[in-house]
């Protein structure tokens, strides 16, 4: 009998502190319900890729894409050092609409992340929502606290191993490099995601995913061929935009840097007019292709835009030099190390 009380008042302490926690942490448990759930409607509702293949209404374009995909996995896994796993082995139809929409949350007048924090993998500079209005109403309340504040769709994200993740399927509507780098982007998360260092997980997925990409299609065509060609020009033109808009950054930075007494009217003119005229000097720049033409035409950036280049991109430099000078510029082996070195969630 007193094991059974003991039992008792154990479990009903426990009880009183999931309670309590509740109570305390109810908007993290809210969120985290309504992800939840928003996250098994994708993973109920996707398919084999076999099976999307087969349906009468897939077209060609869409088996070669899926096709591509498969083909991509298995480079990553043989040829690049990826963790196995059955990710992207289905297919959630999207209906050509988004599934997701994140809210970003940026100091107006420094490059200060606003961090929402979250179990296990930390604190993050961005929130997901499967639900738009939900995004919205957290888009609203960030400018609301006075930040600058970004909501965007995302063309995919990884569970991190909670889930198997599904192709969604918007992707197949990317070219064959841009396809690979992005499966190879995602899965690079899985395969090592650093807790409360997400510059350096973006950074470091975006690296694998580019380079790997240019691996890929190099083994598939052969160096030098069209397809490889095609994909490094767009490259090319992804890195003459990156570099201008991290340079852009760079000015944005060190004005904020130097006008901590000036008003805050002053500071937001002074801001106004450095962005105008990033838009302006941006009509300069010469591209290979249309892709990135117009860009600001009916688009003017703020800081959530410019932290979200630094986050992806600001690395890039220091993994290709690290790279080259440690291992002789072989990606797998670099990637390697980089598993070793850091622990993973």
């Amino acid at each position: 009998m007193k094991l059974k009380k003991i039992i008792g008042r154990t479990l009903l302490g426990l009880l009183l502190v999931i309670v309590v926690l509740a109570v305390i942490y109810r908007d993290l448990v809210g969120y985290g319900w309504m992800q939840l759930q928003g996250q098994l409607k994708v993973v109920r509702e996707a398919v084999p890729l076999e099976e999307f293949v087969a349906l009468p209404t897939t077209t060609e374009e869409q088996k070669e894409k899926i096709k591509i995909i498969q083909e991509a996995k298995q480079f990553a896994f043989d040829e690049l050092g990826i963790n196995y796993s059955e990710n992207y082995s289905t297919i959630f139809d999207q209906e050509g609409k988004p599934s997701m929409f994140v809210v970003t949350a940026c100091d107006p007048y420094s490059f200060r992340s606003h961090l929402w924090n979250f179990p296990v993998v930390g604190r993050m500079p961005y929130k997901g929502y499967f639900i738009r209005e939900k995004a919205i109403a957290e888009y609203e309340n960030m400018k609301e606290q006075g930040y600058d504040a970004g909501l965007r769709t995302a063309g995919g994200w990884s569970t991190l191993g909670w889930f198997q993740d599904p192709v969604l399927s918007n992707m197949l509507n990317r070219s064959e490099g841009d396809l690979a780098s992005l499966i190879i982007h995602e899965l690079t998360h899985g395969t090592l995601f650093v807790k409360d260092s997400v510059t350096f997980n973006e950074n470091l997925a975006t690296f694998i995913g580019d380079n790997g990409a240019v691996l890929f299609l190099e083994n598939k065509y052969g160096k030098g061929s069209e397809a490889v060609t095609r994909y490094q020009n767009q490259l090319a033109d992804e890195i003459t935009f990156k570099q201008y808009m991290l340079g852009a950054a760079k000015a944005l930075d060190s004005l904020y840097k130097g006008m901590n007494e000036t008003p805050d009217a002053t500071k937001q003119q002074l801001k106004a007019e450095l962005i105008e005229r990033i838009k302006v000097n941006y009509d300069t720049l010469n591209f290979r292709s249309e892709r990135y033409s117009g860009y600001f035409s009916d688009f003017t950036p703020n800081n959530t835009f410019f932290m979200s280049m630094l986050r992806y991109n600001a690395q890039q430099d220091v993994f290709k030099k690290e790279m080259d000078e440690k291992f002789n510029g072989n990606l797998k082996a670099y990637l390697e190390y980089l598993k070793e070195k850091y622990p993973s969630v």
